[in-house]
């Protein structure tokens, strides 16, 4: 297993006024393909028990912001522009900015996001949390020193009947700088490695790595786990990212990605006898090419696959925002900067 260090963020644990209180499902992986000639590609699957209605949006540099509408918030004017996914037209899941750097939010069942010591501090909404980040950061390392800086109190909206917000988040850069961050009842535990290749949901990093190292052990080739659950997802997607061929070739690239994101998403429609809170049928993936700037959208009940080219659009600021309503079509295909329109921007679900 590639090395990770870990660092333990924050104050002592406190009583959680932050948890997953409804009904899990046990959602997402994501998956770094190196290839050559600085060739990286970050995919994940979005998986959850019901279809998210998610649409992309461009956001130019130049742009004031704030994290929340409560008094004291962090605020921002943007430094680069970004690709964000943002589901419901309310909070930012996942993006990219100009620089390549790309965030990814997975659920993590078990996660807090504040304790006493964080109450005082900036609000900051997890509708606009990654937006945050992606705005003012250029690398992994950046990200890192705002974490440990952890000048923030997270809080976020319920969705979708109740569903509170779990998440842990991964981090990739332009050089294939990694980290993921965990909250754990209001700390924040890091751990940073290079080209880190899976994460998918819980058990926390530390765990689902030693899962791992035993199924390294099995090998492979002589059996993998096939279930639907986090470990087995974790496990399987190491074993192919770390046995497929090397390219150079952004298109081959995104197709060998996109295999192993397939071979790790939950069938849709899929269901266990007896019910089963706990698993969820993939409803759309997402390639970042982080060395060409392409955005790879997949809902998975469209015909085709299809991308935002970041590196031909005008991000300067001034610049409109731009946005494509993913479901005006289940046709698209190819590059669709040429669908992109002129939006107010998306309202976040503070």
């Amino acid at each position: 297993m590639k090395k990770i260090q870990s660092l333990l963020l924050g104050a002592a644990f406190a009583a959680a006024a932050i948890g997953f209180n409804a009904p899990a499902a046990d959602a997402c992986s994501r998956v770094l393909y190196v290839g050559s000639d600085s060739l990286r590609i970050v995919g994940r699957s979005l998986d959850w028990k019901t279809p998210i209605p998610t649409n992309l949006y461009v956001y130019p540099r130049g742009i004031t912001k704030e994290g929340n509408t409560l008094a004291g918030s962090v605020k921002w004017t943007s430094r680069y522009g970004a690709v964000y996914a943002v589901g419901y037209d309310g909070g930012v899941t996942e993006g990219m900015n100009e620089k390549g750097l790309v965030i990814n939010g997975l659920f993590c069942k078990g996660t807090v996001y504040i304790n006493d010591s964080t109450s005082g501090r900036p609000p900051m909404s997890l509708a606009m949390f990654v937006a945050w980040l992606l705005d003012m950061n250029a690398t992994t390392a950046d990200v890192v020193t705002v974490l440990q800086q952890h000048n923030f109190n997270i809080s976020g909206a319920t969705f979708d009947g109740g569903t509170v917000s779990a998440l842990h988040w991964i981090v990739t850069d332009a050089t294939g700088a990694t980290c993921v961050f965990e909250f754990d009842h209001g700390n924040i535990n890091i751990y940073q490695g290079q080209d880190i290749p899976i994460l998918t949901n819980d058990p926390a990093f530390p765990k689902i790595n030693a899962i791992n190292d035993y199924w390294v052990k099995v090998g492979g080739e002589n059996m993998l786990p096939g279930g639907v659950k986090s470990p087995d997802r974790f496990v399987r997607g190491y074993y192919f990212d770390g046995h497929v061929a090397k390219t150079a070739d952004a298109d081959l690239g995104v197709a060998i990605t996109r295999s192993i994101v397939a071979n790790v998403s939950v069938p849709y429609m899929y269901t266990v006898d007896g019910g089963e809170p706990n698993v969820s049928s993939t409803q759309w993936r997402s390639f970042a090419n982080i060395r060409d700037l392409r955005y790879y959208f997949d809902i998975v009940t469209n015909m085709g696959l299809y991308y935002i080219d970041l590196s031909t659009i005008n991000l300067k600021p001034g610049a409109p925002i731009l946005k494509l309503d993913t479901s005006k079509s289940g046709q698209y295909v190819g590059c669709i900067n040429n669908l992109l329109q002129p939006s107010p921007g998306f309202t976040p679900m503070y």
